[in-house]
């Protein structure tokens, strides 16, 4: 299996995040995970690392707006070089206020105030690094996605995208997400045949629903933990199901905390079947491994076993499969878990 990984995610670490809306504490998404994964597919016969190719701003813009993606390039830089005075050191941007529903009628002119306009909440901040990480990150996906339309026989392909991206929207960042590798995948796929995205992160994908919701052409599909409870809160609902064209073309499968491997096997059967009434030419996987019993951001009890049972139920579709990493903060049981979702299709 060819897998597409950049060390250029080693530059995007922020030193923290302000979580649960209060306390600061060093960042769950951290590098560590993406190199535990690479060292368990090195362990392996079958994992082919490769680096990815350059596919320029033009498929990400595709999907996301311009001005978001120039406030994600330059806004590190230019807090740096702000008259803000500050007595603090200025190692990770993050927001100040937030525009309630109803106020994004007007992008402002300052930092902060655009900070606020793009940037969904407290766990994505900029640093140095975040930009060309978010790019490398994407350009995985879509190498991967290459792989798969330039090579009918091949059967999977899988990035190893860090910093994730599915809480990633139109024209915002948040929960660890900058530009949403899968949906940028997913649209450069939709244009050579009916693609479905399926998420089986814990949390639910409101940036790729975001993206796609008003559309036909991609069939998006998130299991998650019920957003009565669970981040990101506003989105992942079940009467969200698309609006205009997009109509129907949307499922969202909320589920209890505590929902075990039964529980969650019963949500994915239902699920598949979506795809494959949908008649996909490709599959987009958001694969986050904090669905796993003791992820410390998750409330599933999915266990390894499970883990393997939803790789193996995925894969019996049998279409062309492009896995994309999303979540999972375990950082001990991470390679593992993830090495044991991709061998079914390897």
């Amino acid at each position: 299996m060819k897998i597409f990984y950049s060390d250029a995610h080693l530059q995007h670490n922020p030193p923290f995040e302000i979580f649960d809306g209060g306390e600061k504490i060093p960042n769950f998404e951290v590098p560590e995970r993406a190199e535990r994964i690479l060292s368990a597919l090195k362990a392996t016969s079958w994992a082919e690392i490769l680096t990815p190719e350059d596919f320029g701003l033009e498929p990400i813009l595709a999907i996301h707006d311009a001005n978001y993606i120039d406030f994600l390039r330059h806004a590190y830089d230019e807090w740096l070089l702000s008259a803000t005075d500050a007595d603090y050191e200025k190692t990770a941007l993050l927001p100040a206020t937030f525009p309630p529903a109803g106020w994004r009628r007007h992008v402002p002119k300052s930092l902060l105030g655009r900070a606020g306009y793009y940037m969904m909440d407290l766990s994505a901040p900029i640093v140095a690094g975040t930009y060309p990480a978010a790019l490398a990150s994407a350009n995985c996906a879509l190498s991967g996605a290459k792989t798969l339309s330039t090579n009918p026989t091949a059967t999977a392909a899988f990035a190893l995208c860090r910093p994730p991206g599915h809480h990633a929207g139109k024209a915002n960042c948040g929960g660890y997400c900058y530009i949403n590798n899968a949906a940028v995948a997913a649209n450069w796929l939709a244009k050579l045949g009916k693609t479905a995205l399926l998420d089986i992160d814990f949390h639910a994908g409101n940036g790729t629903q975001d993206i796609f919701y008003q559309r036909a052409d991609v069939l998006t599909i998130s299991i998650h933990g019920d957003p009565d409870f669970e981040y990101p809160y506003f989105c992942g609902y079940t009467d969200e199901t698309g609006a205009g064209a997009g109509q129907g073309f949307h499922r969202n499968f909320p589920l209890a905390a505590g929902a075990d491997d039964v529980i969650y096997n019963a949500a994915l059967s239902e699920a598949l079947g979506l795809i494959r009434t949908f008649g996909a030419r490709y599959l987009v996987v958001s694969a986050g491994m904090d669905l796993f019993d003791g992820d410390p951001l998750g409330k599933f009890k999915v266990s390894r076993a499970g883990i393997a049972r939803i790789g193996h139920e995925i894969a019996a579709l049998k279409l062309q499969t492009l896995i994309v990493m999303e979540g999972g903060y375990n950082n001990a049981a991470l390679g593992k878990n993830m090495v044991t979702f991709l061998e079914n299709f390897a």
